[in-house]
């Protein structure tokens, strides 16, 4: 699933379509996690692409008329093409700009969504009650500490929880705890200040140095021009069950939290 470098690198990809006119929309299949509106078409004939903007694992399209809201789901990818380049498969939708470029929406298991903001899409329901951005300086030790003195749940579950922070998915969310040699079954409520500081650090570290790699090109993720991100390389511990931790030797774990894959190295990341 694209987590929030891969989603970020998708907005810079498709950065050269501001202030680019559109001249048609195309749904072949509305029929994603909601279903596409069908006045797209028509909403959107003749807008002026003002600005794009991510929030969480959201694209915002800003229109002179509205916002769109893109997202890519569990296996979406977003290609920027010559408007004569043919439709595969699981091309769902189509942005077709007066220039020659066409904005392509690509999902096969169809989890993504892309939908109508309005003017206001802060408001949106889907955008609402998200935290704060972690490379933001709001996210910051003070900020997660004090979140945290009501939360038993195991940190790693707590730090993928949107509405305290957006943007930390699985794969960075086992990243970040091991650098800061957290484990990640570690109850929430007993993170001291200084633990939050350090984890804080990494998480922010971690994001960074996914974004200078281009992201995790895993399954499906590619940015628009195609090209494959690199940051799995530098995996201390996601996807590396049954692996000699990088640092200590010790073989990596694999568990289950919240329903997700979790690794971890018991050695650089004890129980406190």
């Amino acid at each position: 699933m694209p987590e929030l470098p891969e989603v970020e690198i998708t907005r810079q990809g498709l950065l050269p379509l501001v202030n680019q006119t559109v001249k048609s929309v195309v749904i072949r299949n509305s029929s994603l996690r909601w279903p596409i509106p069908e006045h797209l078409p028509a909403t959107l004939r003749h807008q002026q692409l003002l600005g794009l903007q991510r929030r969480a694992k959201y694209l915002l399209a800003q229109f002179e008329n509205g916002t769109l809201l893109i997202h890519l789901g569990m296996s979406g990818h977003i290609s920027l093409l010559d408007r004569n380049y043919p439709p595969e498969k699981h091309d769902h939708f189509d942005i077709q700009f007066h220039t020659s470029c066409v904005l392509r929406l690509n999902d096969p298991r169809r989890f993504g969504a892309v939908l109508w903001a309005g003017l206001n899409p802060e408001q949106h329901l889907l955008l609402a009650k998200l935290g704060p951005e972690p490379l933001e300086a709001d996210f910051n030790a003070s900020y997660l500490h004090a979140h945290m003195q009501s939360r038993k749940a195991p940190i790693k579950n707590t730090i993928m929880d949107a509405h305290l922070v957006v943007g930390v998915g699985n794969i960075y969310a086992n990243e970040s705890l091991f650098r800061a040699r957290i484990n990640p079954q570690t109850p929430a409520n007993q993170l001291s200040l200084a633990h939050c500081e350090k984890l804080v650090y990494e998480i922010k570290a971690t994001l960074a140095d996914a974004l200078k790699a281009g992201g995790s090109s895993l399954r499906d993720f590619a940015a628009v021009n195609g090209q494959s991100g690199y940051f799995q390389q530098s995996y201390f511990v996601y996807a590396r069950a049954n692996q000699p931790c990088k640092i200590c030797g010790a073989m990596i774990q694999n568990i289950r939290l919240g329903q997700r894959s979790t690794f971890f190295c018991q050695h650089c990341q004890p129980r406190f």
